[in-house]
């Protein structure tokens, strides 16, 4: 069995006081579906719930995809509800970037399944792809609620290193492959551009890529892909950035004074490079979306997939070393075989596990 879960593609309150007295009766199995806040939920306990709670977000869901009603189970709910876990997952109100959204659909549907079902013995979270941000940041904002936090093929960058990131691949492609007629509209990295589907960046780049083979090949080793991958790669940079911006209402970037390096001729590169003007309230944004801060006071165990092209090497270690000084320090194990969120059940079920036992022993699990 392979996990596979909705996330970066490629192409593709209730009061504590009243927690506190919540009865913890329930008749399982439970299966509880509905909206709140305009975000879809669901809720399923197992007939032998072992009293604890799984909060499970998903990952990239993009803008306009049809949602089923009621909202469906996550192809992970099994992975726990087979341990006795319950879980419960919210579809955020709204698609795209919506880490936000993540965070706070998430935590109030906690509460409601404390209202509706009982306060739980423990409560976990566990994210996947953009989920595993919005996992990270959860368990930053909301540990008193969570005993700890799963983050798997995790987009654990904070937001503004995400932006750049983002942003760098646009404005790369634009400068290593200008548009064949000169016209600056057309380029990815310019917000005031035409909106371009996902699979028109694609066409563009892979169109693009055969009139400079050094180019494209300096291209994916800065990126840390294939080349054959870099369509779908900048074609999924396009959609979120350009998502973030909207969500941003301007350019969360400013990269007037950026020097870029790694791209074969720097001097050329950097002349050739579109610069745009950052927008204050819209970087603000970026920073919120998601805020890691590195301030754990919780158990996070972070996953990855070694040939993961969408959660470059780069990424990996970005959260744990700005979590260095933390509290209560990450645990990253090993990354396991395969491309995006491509984990068995087992390997779900022994990365829980890891964190399950940290929290039960009060004894961080050596790499």
């Amino acid at each position: 069995m392979r996990l596979t879960c909705l996330s970066f593609a490629l192409y593709f309150a209730v009061s504590s006081a009243f927690a506190q007295e919540a009865s913890t009766a329930v008749s399982p199995p439970v299966e509880d579906t509905g909206t709140l806040a305009g975000a879809p939920y669901r809720i399923d306990i197992p007939a032998d719930w072992n009293g604890e709670l799984v909060v499970l977000a998903h990952g990239f869901e993009p803008v306009g995809v049809p949602r089923e009603t009621p909202w469906p189970a996550d192809p992970a709910t099994p992975m726990f509800t087979s341990g006795g876990y319950a879980v419960a997952q919210s579809g955020y109100a709204t698609q795209g970037w919506a880490v936000r959204d993540g965070v706070a659909d998430s935590e109030r549907l906690r509460a409601h399944f404390v209202q509706r079902h009982g306060q739980p013995k423990r409560t976990w979270f566990v994210g996947m792809s953009m989920g595993g941000g919005i996992a990270i940041a959860t368990i930053e904002q909301q540990a008193a609620h969570y005993d700890g936090a799963l983050s798997l093929c995790g987009a654990n960058l904070p937001g503004d290193v995400l932006a750049n990131e983002l942003f760098t691949s646009l404005a790369a492609f634009d400068a290593l492959f200008p548009p064949s007629d000169g016209a600056t509209t057309h380029r990815l990295s310019d917000p005031a551009s035409p909106t371009l589907g996902q699979g028109e960046v694609m066409d563009i780049v892979f169109a693009a890529l055969p009139r400079d083979a050094d180019a494209a090949k300096s291209l994916a080793a800065k990126l840390e892909v294939p080349a054959n991958a870099l369509p779908g790669i900048i074609g999924l940079h396009y959609l979120v950035f350009r998502d973030m911006v909207t969500r941003a209402g301007g350019m969360p970037v400013d990269n007037r004074a950026v020097r870029y390096t790694g791209f074969g001729d720097d001097a050329a590169f950097n002349a050739a490079v579109p610069r745009y003007a950052g927008d204050a309230k819209a970087m603000d944004y970026a920073i919120s979306a998601p805020a890691l801060t590195g301030r754990l006071q919780k158990p996070l165990v972070m996953l990855d997939n070694a040939d993961d092209p969408t959660i470059a090497p780069r990424f990996r270690p970005v959260y744990a070393q700005r979590a260095q000084g933390a509290a209560v320090p990450p645990l990253t194990l090993p990354a396991a075989p395969g491309g995006h969120c491509n984990f068995s059940g087992e390997q779900v079920r022994d990365a829980f596990r890891v964190l399950t036992g940290w929290v039960e022993t009060g004894k961080q699990p050596s790499r």
